[in-house]
């Protein structure tokens, strides 16, 4: 016996040392953890369990029968995070470059499985070169049994991908199928086709950073949802990020504890400025309306003229998505209106209530936006919107004009409940393009035409340009004062944890895509 517990730990050893020192050196060399490091930062102390660790490739073309590490380049298994049941697969850049083998594959589907059956989060530790070349179509085949397990656990439980080192060709995909990327900033990257090909096929010069590099991904693709300093930075936003989700789409986020106390917020009340054409900050109504420091902002550098992120209301999670004032006047266009939609959809997925902050003046006008598609993908928002069942409450703090008033989670879409402060404007557009439609002939033929132009102007903007004729029919529920908002809002979300909607039976909608 003595002999052979000394072989199962010869093979531990030999599976705990990846593709060896000297290659586990030049990872650290590269400011990049071990597959194995990584695990042991994410999750509880003493909580991993692997599992695969003997499994090897069964390849036996170009010499590979003679090259051979227990692992296959992928670490995975189950454990804790918080005390929370989750499954990871962690890739070894060390072993054949974190290359995907059928096997490598198998591990990875099997955790996946495994997951599925049992409701809780998959995490995915990302750093590989891509399909192992020498496996040919088994490997592709394997990337594509990974994709198929990503969609059907799309919306079942939650699936966090952190890009730790490259990620090319046909594994960027399965990152783009999970709800959130994380990529770090400097030492990884994405990318369909590698600046070589682009050099071959476009003649483009380009470096893998500006490529596909974190901030590429973060401020113009939209692709990562964050972009970390660096590894440790990473997997503590995973962490932070998996505080706010449940276990699966059958629960609903732990909610922490919490004593009210005078919820009133006199602050509110000084925020918006005096001129209704001025711009601020919405993350200082979102700060001063959740629970301190608990607001996650998601795709920060993205879209900036909407605001999407997680948040704690009395120790509740929800999802808060809000127009941005401070950049294009919070205008809705074609990123916004994705990264908001995708954005509801998640928290729709795991039964995270919606908060929605409105000051929106419109659509981006103009043929960029036009040939681009902003119908299809405004449309994105309204669906997302509309076919949301979770409770969803918006606060109209200044303009809700013309279409982008209805796809702002009005009442008419499904909102529970829609609040408005006295500063809101709820009308078809603004006071000045109004007023020169509707009384054109006047203004044209008037004495002094601008005169008159402002005169019409004031008179439709004191008709219009406030809460209160939504308020009489019903689109508003209740005109508050702004110190009111938290203190209503934490009570209309208690009122509403139980909401139940009976929807029409159908297989799936057909969003536009």
């Amino acid at each position: 016996m003595k002999d052979k517990i000394e072989l199962l730990e010869d093979k531990i050893q030999q599976a705990l040392a990846g593709g060896g020192a000297a290659r586990i050196e030049s990872q650290h060399k590269k400011g990049k953890l071990t597959a194995r490091e990584r695990i042991h930062f994410l999750m509880d102390e003493n909580s991993f369990e692997e599992i695969g660790m003997m499994v090897t490739h069964r390849s036996t073309d170009f010499g590979m029968e003679r090259e051979k590490y227990l692992g296959d380049g992928v670490v995975t298994g189950y454990g804790n995070i918080n005390g929370r049941l989750v499954y990871v697969f962690s890739q070894d850049f060390t072993v054949f470059g974190g290359s995907l083998s059928e096997t490598h594959a198998e591990k990875i589907c099997k955790i996946m499985d495994m997951a599925m059956k049992n409701g809780a989060p998959v995490i995915g530790l990302n750093d590989s070169g891509g399909a192992r070349i020498q496996e040919g179509v088994v490997s592709l085949g394997g990337y594509a049994d990974i994709f198929y397990r990503n969609v059907q656990a799309s919306g079942v439980i939650p699936q966090l991908s952190a890009i730790m080192g490259p990620c090319a060709g046909g594994a960027v995909y399965s990152p783009a199928i999970t709800d959130f990327i994380l990529m770090v900033e400097n030492t990884s990257y994405m990318f369909v086709t590698g600046p070589n090909v682009v050099k071959t096929v476009t003649h483009e010069e380009v470096s893998s950073e500006e490529l596909g590099g974190a901030s590429t991904h973060a401020t113009k693709s939209g692709v990562t949802h964050f972009a970390c300093s660096n590894e440790l930075d990473a997997i503590n936003h995973v962490k932070k990020l998996l505080s706010y989700m449940p276990q699966n789409c059958e629960e609903v986020p732990a909610q922490l504890p919490y004593e009210m106390a005078n919820e009133n917020r006199p602050a509110l009340n000084d925020i918006m400025p005096q001129n209704a054409n001025q711009p601020y900050d919405v993350r200082s109504i979102i700060e001063a309306t959740v629970d301190s420091e608990s607001f996650l902002e998601v795709h920060k550098d993205y879209a900036e003229n909407i605001v999407v992120g997680f948040a704690r209301l009395a120790g509740r999670s929800i999802g808060i998505v809000a127009n941005q004032p401070a950049y294009l006047a919070g205008v809705l266009d074609n990123h916004a209106s994705t990264k908001a939609a995708r954005f509801v959809r998640f928290c729709d997925c795991f039964n995270i209530p919606l908060l929605v902050f409105e000051d929106v003046p419109g659509f981006l006008p103009g043929t960029d936006q036009e040939w681009n598609g902003i119908i299809t993908n405004g449309a994105k928002l309204l669906y997302a919107f509309s076919e949301a069942t979770v409770p969803r409450i918006t606060v109209i703090t200044r303009k809700a004009y013309g279409g982008a008033y209805d796809v702002m989670n009005s009442k008419h879409i499904g909102a529970d409940l829609n609040y408005a402060w006295p500063t809101a404007e709820i009308a078809v557009m603004g006071a000045k393009g109004a007023a020169e439609i509707i009384f054109k002939k006047e203004i044209t033929t008037a004495e002094k035409p601008e005169e008159k132009w402002l005169e019409k102007e004031k008179l439709y903007s004191e008709t219009f340009a406030n809460p209160y004729r939504a308020a009489e029919r019903g689109f508003v529920d209740e005109v508050i004062e702004p110190s009111q908002t938290r203190n209503k809002l934490i009570k209309a979300f208690k009122m509403l944890e139980n909401k139940v909607v009976n929807t029409p039976r159908k297989k799936h909608g057909n969003i536009p895509l």
